[in-house]
């Protein structure tokens, strides 16, 4: 019979406890490093809540490790805020994270020994505990209340959570070690020794004293009449420095311990990208120290998602962990600290919002960072690159965004292109090889970059020897039909209306022979196609024009001046917002046999079926070519069957 006290984990933790577990992971005494920042999390909320609340002492703040060889535990207790019972049923059971069955399913699917990266990517450092221990124990009393409850699991799917007992608030965690294992990666975490060494390596900037008991070495040995050695008094050590690493001289700090801080604020296992020092002088002093990830969270684009980004700092006292007001939304990937000088203890989000302080803060966080990505770019394309593979599209956002729309991002946009093979390409790069007389960007947008390289709307550039730029974030959309410009160059969707190619030999722009075919060089079986297909396809498309930009395929859809593009419609629908349909214009190369056949059947006869169909299947061809959805796939395939069968 079960017990009332007795809990599943949610689906989704059971999942993640069993890959982690059974993941190739070697450098599993990291679990330390994620148990010391979790303990110092809940003494800076601590310190914090008893700036507004003085019931609540914040006196002595410290985190505690004690071993027991003969038990083989080991225990991490701290005297931070605490948790009540329904947070520990929170936090602890479930993984209470947007993007989780994502998260999941790239996971289950990556290799054994990626699976950590991934692991530390998601940011789930508690659960690390199951690497080295077969049952862990949570005891844990909230602040400013008087019951405590004990959590415990062995990571097998269940856990138990009842009423316990604790002196005083906090929270303390017993790990039941697993046996030592040099081929599991599993160290003796009992030696006091080993533990000193790991709180050295990975948590010595920790702003709280980690002590531990130890026996006091004897300076001689003890004579008959001196105690034993067994009973040597035991003493505290602090094992870490506790010296804020953004106050230390940068020539005293390695990389390494730069590495290491960085993971402890950021709960990421994977070393930064970069990392960007700042300080601000003169009537107000503050210092910053931030990183980029190597990695994107899986939640970066989740509107619900609760960033662990730029904690603040008010001489050296924690404020919050996700200072909005110091980092503009486009920039929420970034992780590290701002310690300021001269803001007031109890600085509210509203202060943060309006303060004069913090905006000039935000503006040099803005300007250091665009400045290094700027660097990169121009010093190490490769490094920039990867860079902008995992954040190009959240920078794109302040393309966007005011008062931080920031034009300098426009020099940092790099894409895909028709010469950029498997790499990418930057704005500035493209316009250096414009070719003469050309005075647009020419661009594509689809959601899938292989659609677009066999996007028939590019047929007339390749012909033309033409570069056209690849989109394919749906952010896109919005900021390309908003910045308009580059460089005084115009940016221009090749499948919209508004493309003018550069004057041929003959001194016309194709628009301007589609023009003259308008005042009459139509073929009278053209104009009698047309007119048929307009009155076919009414229902369906706003019109129908002979193209100049195919030279293969048979039509293709456009977009008319002033309406809405297929993406920004598809973006709209996305963020819930009903959207009118919008008809498009379709194009069709009356040079292709299949539309001289149709022109000759509609001449014969233009009430014949066989025009009807072959006016459908057109449409939907040019409809799938660019990756778009039919409304009816069932009678499409059907309309192909007839075909197939009739001819």
């Amino acid at each position: 019979m079960t017990s009332a006290n007795t809990h599943s984990f949610q689906a989704e933790t059971t999942r993640l406890l069993d890959l982690m577990i059974h993941s190739l992971y070697s450098n599993k005494e990291i679990f330390l490093r994620e148990l010391v920042s979790n303990a110092s999390d809940a003494l800076d909320k601590l310190r914090f809540a008893a700036v507004a609340d003085a019931t609540l002492s914040a006196d002595d703040l410290h985190i505690r490790l004690t071993a027991d060889a003969t038990a083989r535990t080991l225990t991490i207790s701290d005297n931070g805020i605490g948790m009540t019972r329904d947070e520990m049923l929170n936090n602890l059971g479930t993984i209470a994270r947007s993007g989780t069955k994502e998260f999941l399913e790239s996971l289950g699917k990556a290799d054994a020994r990626s699976r950590p990266e991934l692991i530390g990517q998601f940011g789930v450092g508690f659960y690390s505990s199951f690497l080295v221990a077969s049952k862990v124990e949570v005891t844990s009393r909230r602040a400013g209340t008087a019951e405590a409850h004990v959590w415990s699991s062995s990571g097998d799917g269940k856990f138990t959570l009842e009423p316990g007992q604790r002196a005083a608030a906090g929270t303390t965690i017993v790990l039941h070690l697993k046996p030592v294992s040099e081929d599991d990666g599993i160290g003796d975490y009992t030696k006091p020794w080993e533990l000193s060494s790991l709180v050295k390596k990975y948590s010595d900037f920790v702003n709280y004293p980690i002590r531990m008991r130890e026996e006091r070495p004897l300076i001689t040995k003890p004579d008959e009449d001196e105690a034993p050695e067994a009973e040597k008094p035991p003493e505290d050590r602090v094992l870490n420095s506790m010296k804020a690493i953004w106050m230390r001289p940068k020539a005293e700090i390695t990389d390494e311990e730069y590495n290491q801080f960085y993971k402890h604020i950021a709960h990421d296992w994977n070393d930064p990208a970069a990392r960007i020092g700042f300080s601000v002088e003169g009537n107000f002093e503050a210092r910053g120290l931030l990183f980029i990830p190597s990695q994107a969270p899986f939640d970066l684009f989740r509107a619900d998602m609760k960033h662990r980004g730029v904690h603040l700092y008010i001489r050296r006292v924690f404020i919050q962990d996700d200072a909005e007001g110091l980092v503009p939304h486009y920039l929420r990937f970034l992780r590290g600290i701002v310690d300021a000088e001269d803001l007031p203890l109890n600085v509210s989000r509203e202060v943060l919002q309006t303060n004069a302080q913090v905006r000039v803060i935000r503006r040099q966080i803005i300007k250091k960072v665009l400045d290094h990505l700027a660097t990169l770019q121009k010093d190490d394309r490769k490094k920039f690159d990867e860079l902008w593979e995992q954040f190009g599209a959240v920078l794109k956002e302040g393309l966007l965004q005011s008062p931080d729309r920031n034009e300098k991002i426009l020099d940092l946009v790099v894409s895909p292109s028709t010469r950029s093979g498997d790499g990418v390409t930057s704005l500035g790069e493209y316009v250096e090889r414009m070719k003469e007389g050309q005075d647009q960007i020419y661009y594509l947008t689809n959601v899938n970059l292989d659609l677009a390289r066999r996007s028939p709307h590019l047929e007339a550039f390749a012909k033309r020897e033409l570069e056209v730029l690849f989109f394919t974030n749906q952010v896109d959309a919005l900021w390309l039909s908003q910045v308009g410009k580059f460089k005084d160059k115009k940016f221009v969707a090749i499948d919209g209306s508004d493309v003018v190619l550069p004057k041929e030999a003959d001194g016309k722009t194709d628009a301007e022979k589609e023009g003259d075919k308008k005042d009459g060089d139509e073929t009278p079986e053209v104009k009698e196609l047309l007119v048929v297909l307009r009155a076919r396809l009414q229902d369906t498309v706003k019109d129908v024009r002979v193209s100049s930009r195919l030279t293969d395929s048979p039509a293709c859809l456009i977009t008319d001046r002033g309406d809405m593009t297929p993406q920004m419609e598809r973006l709209l629908k996305i963020s819930g917002q009903e959207v009118p349909p919008v008809k498009r214009v379709l194009e069709i190369n009356v040079t292709h046999p299949a539309l001289q056949k149709l022109a000759k059947l509609t001449a014969e006869n233009k009430e014949n079926p066989r025009i009807e169909r072959d006016a459908r299947l057109l449409f939907g061809q040019a409809l799938l070519a660019e990756g778009g959805q039919l409304e009816d796939p069932a009678g499409f395939a059907r309309l192909v069957a007839d075909l197939m069968v009739s001819g």
